[in-house]
């Protein structure tokens, strides 16, 4: 038995007799600590992206309505798209939310942001204050009071009629209901101004002094100095409220009642996967719709990151 003992722990690899153990080194026991601390990100990433995301990818080529086995059926779902006329409806009610709201928030924030840049006193109240819609736009609550506001009897006809104008179902008018949404996106200014806020206070004094010992005006310096400086950080904001303007969905299920009325007027492309998916209990379709969405907001991300070396500017250039 004592031979047997020690011919197993002969060999090249047996530790001497005697001879401590090797100490771990600072930076394995770093590395050990560091996968401790990333397991409870590692497993959200596996089970609540990773693993939906391939149940979803592999739905889309399937037939499945939650209550049997899904049916695999190809590319039938993407052909589908093509004679769907609710999901064209649905593209151009969200390109256009996305096209015309963004751009309008980005310019209300920046010109925001300069003129609280001007040494406001109080700017933390105020700072705060404007940052507080971008924090409760997209909740049920404010859905609900902004279909109050432009209801019949709401506020913005009770203030129409003050100065003897009369008003309209904002809402209900396949013309200005799509615009509520765009006014209320636009309302959500307060991250990028933020954003834009601290941008403004990293550019040097010394360039403005320079433009007006030289006589530029105000305007000239806002064009010359703090737009090419800022590209970047507007570029940041272009990037962040295009992908969360195409994934809008709470104002317009609350706003229309889920049914993206008047005339699908207000039906944005997440509102139509929803009616697919947990209306409909079409799965397979909406899952392909997904997958749609996201290819798209992929490519509208690649173009503007094509696009960006035109007009963005960084340090170095």
């Amino acid at each position: 038995m004592a031979t047997a003992v020690k011919s197993r722990r002969s060999g090249p690899d047996a530790p001497e007799r005697g001879r401590p153990a090797r100490p771990v080194s600072p930076e394995r026991r770093q590395g050990r600590a560091a996968y401790v601390f990333l397991t409870p990100w590692l497993l959200g990433l596996c089970l609540v992206t990773a693993v939906p995301l391939g149940a979803s990818l592999y739905l889309a080529f399937t037939d499945y309505n939650i209550l049997s086995t899904p049916n695999f059926t190809g590319l039938d779902n993407f052909e589908r798209m093509l004679g769907d006329e609710r999901f064209w409806a649905a593209c151009a009610v969200t390109a256009r939310y996305v096209f015309v709201s963004v751009p309008l928030q980005l310019v209300f924030a920046l010109l925001l942001a300069v003129a609280l840049d001007r040494g406001l006193r109080g700017l933390a109240f105020y700072r705060g204050g404007f940052y507080l819609p971008s924090l409760l736009g997209s909740s049920v609550a404010i859905a609900i009071l902004w279909r109050e506001l432009f209801g019949h009897d709401g506020l913005v006809n009770d203030a129409l009629a003050f100065v003897g104008i009369e008003g309209q179902s904002w809402l209900q008018n396949p013309s200005t209901a799509l615009s509520t949404l765009i006014v209320l996106n636009v309302w959500t200014f307060g991250s990028p101004m933020v954003i834009f806020l601290a941008g403004l206070r990293q550019i040097p004094e010394q360039y403005y002094e320079a433009a007006r010992v030289d006589g530029a005006s105000r305007l000239r310096q806002f064009w010359h100095i703090t737009v090419p400086i800022l590209t970047p950080i507007i570029f940041f904001n272009l990037i962040l409220q295009t992908i969360g303007a195409f994934q809008t969905f709470t104002q317009a299920h609350v706003i229309s009642g889920g049914t993206g009325g008047p005339v699908d007027s207000t039906l944005f492309y997440t509102l139509y996967v929803y009616q697919q998916g947990f209306r409909d209990f079409d799965m397979g379709y909406a899952s392909a719709l997904a997958w749609v969405l996201l290819l798209v907001i992929g490519a509208v991300t690649a173009v503007h990151f094509v696009l960006s070396k035109y007009w963005v500017f960084y340090g170095d250039d």
